[in-house]
């Protein structure tokens, strides 16, 4: 199909899904009121105040992305001081968390939905001098319009999955003009540049991974540390979890013989926060919500089956407290999550058998001592009630953890000579 053609059938039928688009925000409002705020931004309509001309555009969609972006922005800002930033979103804790990385003269809004009017008045309002997508955020119509802007547009941090290698092939006639017209990639791995290359970018360097840059709060893992000898009992968490690995972890835990450590939940997404306090106590489990406390865990929380991390941002807190972490994502069909931020904090990880959205990371954790594979849910449950009992092992995977962590270091300062670079060239 030619790409005129693919691009209007795209546009035509997100034209049509509008109003449903707009419909689902504002439901999701419900629970995340962030979704409701400045929501005609979403179709790239802004008051009539023209904002100065030239901030550096990095568009971060979510919690993980941002928090990516926030070691590329420090790395930016160390090299040019008086940068002004432009960042963009699609998700509420993506939004929330960026609102933090905000400078005097920076300025923050949501992407807009990806029609030719929205980009386009996205575009002249803003008139940023440059745009940064993370990871794999690659639009058929905003690539297209940025190219007609002349707007150079860099894919940092980026990745791809040979799962969204064979989804891009299949939808060829967008996504291959998209990939084609971004400027340059700064990808992750060799792996994810040669998948890159195949999807039609002609310029990919490798970079390393932004995620070994991100700074981890050491206040939060000591506290988090603090909490686990007051304890007095191990911790096992799960880590960043998904629909369907909660039930089954409770299914299996039941099954365990007393005594049990402490069991830490903390689910990906806020919004699953109650159901999985639902599953929980459906399990005949008493319950803890992080949430429920501020400074110190009350008497009945050390008493409880098990704690839920129903709160924003303390992931280095929950890697203090655990002795073993089980990651999240990896244990279904999901692709795992990223697990270099636990190996920054010095927790050991268990890791499932789907790990293919960040297939070199664990891999290079497994190698290093960091990490451990396991086959099912119940290997996993097992290995770390071991592992919670055995503390020179433990101590070994930390030690192995940090190390490991250290090693790889280096991708925000690459990222940001090669993106001021591109910047003052104007190519």
């Amino acid at each position: 199909m030619p790409e005129g053609l693919a691009l209007a059938l795209y546009t035509a039928v997100l034209r049509l899904l509008t109003p449903l688009y707009l419909l689902r925000l504002w439901r999701r409002g419900a629970k995340e009121p962030l979704y409701r705020d400045a929501l005609r931004e979403r179709l790239g309509l802004y008051s009539a105040t023209q904002p100065v001309p030239g901030r550096l555009w990095i568009h971060a969609v979510s919690l993980g992305e941002t928090r990516a972006a926030s070691a590329l922005i420090a790395a930016l800002r160390e090299r040019e001081p008086g940068l002004r930033i432009l960042l963009t979103q699609s998700t509420a804790t993506g939004r929330e968390a960026a609102q933090g990385l905000l400078r005097d003269g920076d300025a923050i809004a949501w992407l807009p939905y990806d029609t030719p009017g929205a980009v386009r008045r996205f575009l002249r309002h803003w008139r940023p001098r440059l745009g940064v997508l993370m990871e794999t955020e690659v639009w058929p119509t905003l690539q297209h319009e940025a190219a007609r802007a002349g707007l150079p547009m860099v894919l940092a941090n980026a990745r791809l999955s040979e799962k969204s290698l064979r989804q891009g092939r299949r939808l060829g006639a967008l996504m291959r003009p998209a990939a084609a017209r971004m400027t340059l990639a700064l990808a992750q791995t060799e792996a994810d540049a040669q998948r890159i290359l195949a999807m039609g970018m002609d310029r990919v360097e490798v970079a390393g991974n932004l995620k070994y840059d991100i700074a981890v709060d050491a206040a939060l893992i000591a506290r988090g540390q603090s909490w686990s000898t007051q304890l007095g009992r191990p911790v096992l968490m799960l880590a960043v979890s998904r629909e369907g690995e909660e039930k089954a972890l409770l299914n299996e835990w039941v099954r365990q013989p007393a005594p049990r450590p402490l069991l830490a939940i903390v689910p990906r997404h806020p919004q699953r926060f109650d159901e999985v306090a639902g599953l929980v106590e459906a399990a005949g489990l008493t319950l803890a919500r992080r949430s429920s406390w501020t400074d110190q865990p009350p008497m009945h929380a050390a008493a409880a089956d098990v704690w839920l991390g129903d709160s924003m941002r303390e992931m280095p807190l929950y890697y203090g407290l655990a002795g073993v972490a089980l990651l999240g994502g990896s244990f279904e069909p999901l692709g795992g999550q990223n697990l270099i931020e636990a190996a920054a904090c010095g927790c050991p990880v268990l890791a499932g058998p789907h790990t293919f959205n960040f297939a070199e990371a664990t891999e290079l954790a497994l190698a290093a001592g960091a990490a451990q594979r396991c086959a099912t849910l119940a290997e996993a449950v097992s290995r770390g009630q071991a592992l919670c009992t055995d503390a020179q092992a433990r101590a070994s995977m930390s030690r192995s953890a940090l190390a490991f962590s250290a090693a790889h270091r280096g991708a925000a300062a690459r990222m940001a000579a090669a993106i001021l670079s591109l910047a003052e060239s104007g190519a």
